[in-house]
């Protein structure tokens, strides 16, 4: 019985936050009161139905649907569910169920009036499908015969091929091709077509066919096989590999609720129901990243379909993939070596052990328990142990670029293995040998280990001397990794101008030889590529930052070798641009510490004075103008997240420049930043997010963010809204939302929807004067949405709040806040009630009235005649203060200056007050007077 009674509480509790536009809450609140209930009763329905309405709310349609269901079992014909569930459907443009439930409801009642229109608007709709489909059926008969016609001419199979493309994107015509023998045909077709283009796009079609459909995929799978989908991928043409990528995608992301979105989530309920097939798919992943037959491209994307699905906890592939021998297997794809060709060597591309180092890392990130990460070394030490069992110069060679691929990678697994002993003696021995290819990968793995201070004068002590001798070598791909492994040595002072490893003007001179190698003609991307990560060491100092930003050939030579997408180029070509940049993350000096410290005769990291502000801004503009960003978006496609913080850095340091908002724009910036800002570190995110607001404060949004993507920049907008946030990223956020928030009510409806009201309406309480005077602009603009109206006209006190903020000493923020004021009385009668609820409200409207600005005083003559427009009740408050002779006083000025419109307002608002008898017209107080 008490249970009830809390459950009821619950409800009525859920209905005020519902009213009031909580949806969140009230979401939370029906929850709590269902798991009080007894399940098949009526009480409980009511709480299904209600936290249905709150999904709607939301446009969580498919929880919406969901909880109508359960309320339907109970209650079969109860009208607002069957209601609410009509609405679930057609969002979910699944109008045939949806006009079945609007019909049911007019069969109950037959007077119900809401149901009248969505029935008739549903019936056009289903009628106009109808006829739809028998085009659609005939169209498909017709592309099919020409499509799998092998007699027919290429361009009208390809043409066929396209259009049997867009049908598979469209619900209707998915649904009937799938019913239809197309899924034979294009298994047969493909085991004999010689046409690229027919080819990729028959995969296509596959993918569209399993697109947001468990029904369609499970049909799919039966038809095709999953080996067959694994043949496909196997191949050396980079669209058809992409499109078997994306169609393997589409299928998990069917199995388990998921979209093709950066912000997407696996659902629970889908996942369970699926398991089987997605542990089958995770299974012949694994089983087939180290198949010594595919191509290179194959096992590039094989490894990166496992690694974009490893971190979702809901699929536990990462433990699983542990458990199956995963770990071991992409270790021999990070061992594997170009150089070595025999029968069962695995083809690999230049990404391919930096894709599998990544994947590591991701695997490695989601141990979370030490027990799990002690299993994950155990696997990567036993395969290193095997693999010097055998004591052939081989197994040595691999170990070592083993170990290079894991610092690259788990950097932490990477330095516990080379800290072990013997290890880096092996590498060291290996170095100073006569063998090429020892002298190389060694050196590789070299570079690698001296990644923190201690280790790096460790191998100066023991291997500056070696790096030396090997620089003297005459193969080009040894002697451009001896130099970048002295220019890593060279650099292990960081920032700090005081500390110089070499003597002064080493760091130039290495400098100028990495150049040489970035330009000579006829070098391979192998020998660029490494002399690009000699320049990320030695451009954290600030001599050859000012060297290299004036070298144009460099720069340009550093953009098109990011435009080739190998992922091994994208540590040196983004670092050196983040330190040209200077966005990496710098240390907070506390002045008390820093005197602390020179008490203390601690070392002090000195910045140097090429590093100040107005260097920073002149390299930055360069890099802008140098198509920079064409660089950036090339290099965005990767899986690590560390090295999409970096990208993010970048863009946000160009993002900084006014000037150069507009052609990271136009070079493709804002479409590559959205991923970045939703997906990746916590500080990457952020950056992403700060450029993504830093864009859309100075330009168009519809411009800077076309389409669909306007709603998409919504959340890591509101992202940035968080007290770890600094005020300066709140501030842009807030800035960026306003223009959004005027763009569409759809626009507003998104920033409701991701709980950006409260968090708007928090920031209107902030001392500081910019984010409260951004965050008040944001809400005026807000209040053009029905949905924020009624939020103003809820119990609370967002009305007074509005009252006062006219009352500001900023003007700015006065005038949104009185702006705000004028809409919101323009539309709602309570609110014009609530306006008297404030103490200050006669002196806010005196202020409005007054005020020697014709753009506030607009504001308030609008409120005024809103108020008197309002009820006659409302009205008579305010002819009870002399706001009355205020008006008549305006209404008599002489409209010219720009008065025109608040002379014109003032009369109507008089004429207003006449019409509801409060006051009496002129003539009818002289007969009074009589």
């Amino acid at each position: 019985m008490e249970s009830e009674i809390q459950a009821e509480a619950f409800k009525e509790e859920g209905n005020t936050a519902f009213k009031n536009g909580n949806w969140d809450e009230a979401v939370n609140l029906y929850s709590k009161a269902i798991s009080l209930s007894k399940e098949d009763t009526r009480i409980i329905s009511v709480y299904y139905k209600n936290r249905a309405a709150a999904y709607l709310k939301q446009e969580n349609y498919e929880a919406a649907l969901q909880d109508c269901n359960a309320c339907l079992q109970i209650v079969p014909t109860d009208p607002k569910a069957l209601f609410r569930r009509c609405q679930a459907l057609e969002a979910q443009k699944r109008y045939e169920e949806a006009y079945k439930d609007a019909t049911q409801i007019f069969k109950d009642d037959p007077t119900n009036k809401p149901i009248q229109p969505i029935l008739e608007r549903l019936y056009k709709i289903v009628q106009e499908r109808a006829k739809q489909n028998e085009k659609t059926s005939t169209k498909l008969e017709s592309m099919t015969k020409i499509a799998f016609d092998l007699k027919e001419t290429t361009e009208k199979r390809e043409t066929a091929m396209n259009n049997l493309l867009v049908l598979a994107r469209q619900h209707a015509g998915a649904e009937l091709m799938v019913k239809s023998p197309i899924l034979q045909e294009i298994k047969k077709l493909l085991k004999v077509e010689k046409n690229k283009v027919i080819f990729t796009s028959a995969v296509r079609i596959i993918g569209e066919l399993c697109k947001h459909s468990e029904t369609r995929t499970k049909k799919v799978i039966e038809t095709m096989g999953v080996p067959w989908f694994l043949e496909i991928l196997d191949s050396e043409d980079v669209k058809q590999v992409s499109a078997a990528e994306h169609c393997m995608q589409s299928i998990i992301n069917a199995f388990s609720g998921m979209e093709n979105r950066p912000d997407t989530k696996p659902k629970q309920e889908l996942i369970e129901s699926n398991k089987k097939q997605i542990d089958t798919l995770l299974t012949c992943l694994v089983y087939s990243i180290n198949n010594r037959v595919i191509s290179g491209l194959a096992r590039d994307a094989l490894i990166e379909l496992i690694m974009r699905n490893i971190h979702y906890d809901q699929l536990c592939w990462a433990k699983e993939l542990v458990d199956i021998g995963g770990v071991e297997r992409l270790m021999e794809c990070a061992s594997e070596l170009e150089e070595y060709k025999y029968e069962s060597a695995m083809n690999i591309t230049p990404s391919t052990r930096t894709i599998a180092a990544v994947c590591l890392a991701r695997v490695y990130e989601n141990m979370y328990y030490d027990t799990l990460r002690e299993k994950f070394m155990g696997k990567i030490e036993n395969f290193i142990k095997e693999k010097l069992l055998t004591p052939d110069v081989e197994s040595k060679v691999r170990v070592t670029v083993a170990l290079t691929s894991l610092l690259r990678g788990p950097l932490e697994v990477g330095n516990a293995l080379i800290g072990k002993e013997g290890i880096m003696e092996m590498i060291l021995v290996m170095a100073n040998t006569e063998d090429e290819l020892q002298q190389k990968v060694a050196c590789e793995c070299i570079i690698a280990a001296a990644s923190k201070a201690d280790k790096a004068k460790t191998i100066i002590n023991q291997g500056i001397n070696i790096l030396k001798h090997l620089y003297k070598s005459k193969n080009d791909h040894i002697r451009i990794r001896a130099l970048v492994g002295l220019c890593k040595l060279g650099s292990s002072g960081g920032t700090d101008a005081s500390l110089k490893p070499f003597a002064e003007g080493s760091s130039l001179k290495l400098a100028e030889a990495c150049r040489r190698f970035l330009l000579h003609p006829g070098k391979d991307t192998d020998i660029r590529k490494w002399a690009a990560e000699g320049l990320s060491y030695l451009t954290l100092d600030a001599e050859v930052k000012e060297k290299l930003i004036e070298d144009s050939a460099a720069l340009q030579a550093l953009v098109e070798l990011a435009k080739t997408e190998d992922q091994s180029v994208l540590f040196g070509v983004i670092t050196t641009l983040v330190n040209l940049c200077n966005a990496y993350e710098k240390q907070e000096v506390i002045p008390e510490m820093l005197e602390l410290a020179k008490f203390a005769k601690q070392h002090i990291p000195e910045e140097h004075e090429l590093d100040d502000p107005d260097f920073v801004t002149k390299r930055i503009l360069v890099l802008g103008r140098s198509n920079v960003t064409t660089a950036l978006v090339a290099l965005s496609k990767t899986e690590s997240n560390n090295s999409k913080e970096l990208i993010a850095r970048v863009f946000n340091a160009l993002c900084s420049e006014h000037e150069l908002r507009g052609v990271v724009v136009a070079q493709g910036g804002s479409k590559a930043l959205l991923p970045l800002a939703l997906n990746g570190t916590d500080k990457g995110k952020r950056q992403a997010a700060q450029a993504l607001a830093r864009i859309g404060i100075t330009m168009n949004p519809e411009i800077a963010f076309p389409g669909q993507r306007s709603l998409e920049v919504i959340r890591p907008l509101l992202n940035s809204l968080h007290q770890d946030c600094s005020g300066l990223e709140n501030f842009e956020a807030l800035m960026a939302l306003c223009n959004i928030a005027q763009l569409s009510e759809t626009a507003r409806m998104r920033i409701i929807k991701e709980g950006g009201f409260s968090k708007i309406e928090h920031y209107m309480f902030e001392d500081h004067e910019y984010i409260c005077r951004a965050a008040v602009q944001c809400m005026c603009n807000m209040t053009q949405s029905e949905e924020v109206v009624k939020m103003f006209e809820g119990e609370n006190d967002r009305m007074k709040l509005t009252v006062s903020l006219c009352l500001d000493e900023d003007k700015d923020t006065s005038m949104a806040a009185a702006g705000m004021l004028a809409i919101l009385t323009g539309v709602s009668k309570k609110c014009c009630e609530k306006i008297f609820d404030s103490k200050n409200w006669l002196e806010t409207l005196h202020c409005l009235l007054a005020n020697p600005v014709l753009s506030m005083q607009y504001r308030g003559v609008c409120v005024a005649y809103n108020i008197l427009s309002a009820s006659k009740t409302v009205a008579e408050k305010l002819v009870e203060t002399d706001v009355l002779e205020i008006l008549m006083a305006l209404s008599k000025l002489p409209p010219y200056d720009g008065r025109e419109k608040i002379v014109e307002i003032a009369a109507q608002a008089l004429q207003e007050a006449e019409k509801w008898g409060v006051i009496k017209k002129p003539g009818e107080e002289d007969d009074d007077e009589e």
